[in-house]
């Protein structure tokens, strides 16, 4: 009763909501780094730093960097790919726009030692440049209002490029995992790459993409869903699930998705 209580007052009085949660922000910078299982330190996330984190995409994750030349992190939050990356010795393009991952992706970054191995764009991902509104913090900011049952109050405004913009001639020759993490807005982000998915050689692109989950209230089924899968295809990129099983998906999964009828266990993919 007390929580729903404290709920309705910070959402009648969102000047006050975001006040407090910036306080809270700038005291949670002052969290330690901790040393992870792999001999790089993290800061900003025990889960991360413990090595519990997403152990199954943590492991194809690091699979798949050994058949790249970089990596491009988009919703890097504090750094854990990165710094699988770069700990591997693979140079690191990321772009996290919220201010308290940002730190701690810089912080850790630098106690490491790679502050000169990795190109940190303080920016989300979208069609074109703008400056649009960010919903949340933490693991789930998100760029569609609504998204995981964020509280509207809690909003930010946040610079936006477009892949091929912030790319630049990066890639030039040069191979990439792209690796997505975006609550949400994974279509926006795609209508602005269009040269990034024509380029040579061809990246591997590991995404996330909710058909179900964390949809804004009133939306049971993500409705972009289908459409980022018909844009990999159309630019002849396979999917498949980025799990262990990397079992193939095709368009008759995809409207078995869509029909409710098909559950594939994950909500992450892989485009090759």
């Amino acid at each position: 009763m007390l929580r729903k209580f404290v709920r309705n007052a910070l959402e009648r009085f969102p000047t006050i909501a975001q006040y407090l949660r910036n306080s809270r922000d700038l005291l949670d910078q002052r969290s330690s780094a901790k040393v992870t299982p792999w001999g790089f330190s993290l800061a900003g996330h025990d889960e991360m730093a413990a090595g519990t984190f997403e152990p199954e995409e943590t492991k194809l994750v690091r699979k798949l960097l050994h058949d790249v030349d970089v990596l491009v992190n988009i919703g890097a939050n504090v750094g854990y790919y990165c710094c699988h990356a770069l700990s591997l010795n693979k140079p690191v393009i990321a772009a996290e726009p919220i201010a308290r991952n940002l730190h701690y992706l810089l912080t850790n970054l630098r106690n490491n030692g790679w502050a000169q191995l990795a190109e940190i764009f303080p920016v989300a991902l979208g069609k074109k440049t703008d400056i649009l509104q960010m919903w949340g913090g933490g693991t789930g900011a998100s760029l569609i209002k609504g998204w995981a049952s964020i509280h509207e109050s809690y909003v930010t405004r946040v610079p936006v490029l477009s892949l091929d913009r912030m790319l630049g001639s990066a890639l030039k020759g040069k191979k990439a995992l792209i690796l997505v993490d975006i609550e949400g807005a994974e279509l926006m982000m795609l209508q602005g790459a269009t040269e990034t998915l024509q380029s040579e050689p061809r990246h591997i692109w590991m995404m996330e993409i909710a058909a179900t989950d964390h949809q804004p209230a009133g939306t049971t089924f993500n409705p972009n869903f289908a459409k980022i899968f018909e844009i990999f295809f159309e630019h002849g990129y396979r999917s498949f699930t980025a799990d262990m099983k990397m079992q193939e998906v095709g368009k008759v999964e995809i409207d078995g998705i869509m029909a409710h009828e098909v559950r594939l266990g994950t909500h992450n993919f892989i485009f090759r």
